[in-house]
């Protein structure tokens, strides 16, 4: 075996140990996430209602993180990426009287329903603090029901892949607990110039051909970024 190759090997060995670690320390914890769509002459009041959702949220116990994200072009959709200590907590949040009645406040300027997916962590890796440039990537992948194993791995291919390309702040797979064969991505990215290359680099280009003749959908990506 040449030395490069072995090299390689070993970085993928050890980025994939990492990411197992994180993955083991992580096992507990109930991922959420949820789209939103208001009508747009109501989106600033969307905005402040879920401000304080959001703010509330964050404090209640087992909450480990509650962003709210607003989508880059169409500014009257919004994602919630939520993550708790437990699915207890999660569930406790759910059906708590603040939360229904931020929801019951926010009704009247919906679109559609809320809707809400709860997930787990298929693969959750390092995360580094975003800015306001950063772009958020959530993207939803729908596999066929038997090609899920070899969609899974392909996944968590791509996640080590992309874990070394430049200006990469996330990537975490989530896999929602009730169809397992649907994933949620979950990128974000310094700016949109790391995003581009990220699109245009052969390992994602490689995925995206392999992904084709297992997905049941379109590949749904959508572009966010944080609401302040």
């Amino acid at each position: 075996m040449t030395m490069p190759r072995l090299i390689g090997i070993t970085i993928a060995a050890s980025l994939f140990a990492g990411i197992a670690s994180t993955r083991a320390e992580d096992a507990s914890t109930a991922y959420a996430v949820a789209y939103i769509e208001v009508a747009p002459s109501s989106t600033r009041t969307a905005v402040s209602v879920l401000r304080e959702l959001r703010d509330a949220s964050r404090r209640e116990a087992g909450n480990r993180s509650f962003e709210v994200l607003q989508r880059i072009g169409q500014p009257q959709q919004f994602a919630i990426l939520e993550a708790w200590s437990d699915a207890r907590a999660q569930a406790s949040h759910a059906a708590g009287a603040t939360t229904a009645q931020l929801h019951e406040k926010l009704r009247p300027y919906l679109a559609a329903p809320i809707d809400e997916r709860p997930h787990t962590g298929f693969v959750v890796g390092p995360s580094k603090a975003s800015g306001a440039d950063s772009v958020y990537v959530l993207t939803h992948v729908d596999l066929i029901g038997a090609k899920k194993d070899e969609g899974l791995a392909a996944l968590k291919q791509l996640s080590i892949d992309s874990a070394q390309d430049a200006g990469i702040l996330r990537y975490d797979v989530l896999q929602q607990s009730s169809r397992p064969n649907h994933l949620t991505l979950v990128e974000v990215w310094r700016g949109r110039g790391a995003l581009e290359k990220h699109e245009g680099a052969s390992h994602t280009r490689k995925f995206r051909e392999a992904l084709l003749p297992m997905s049941g959908s379109l590949y749904d990506q959508r572009l966010y970024r944080t609401m302040n």
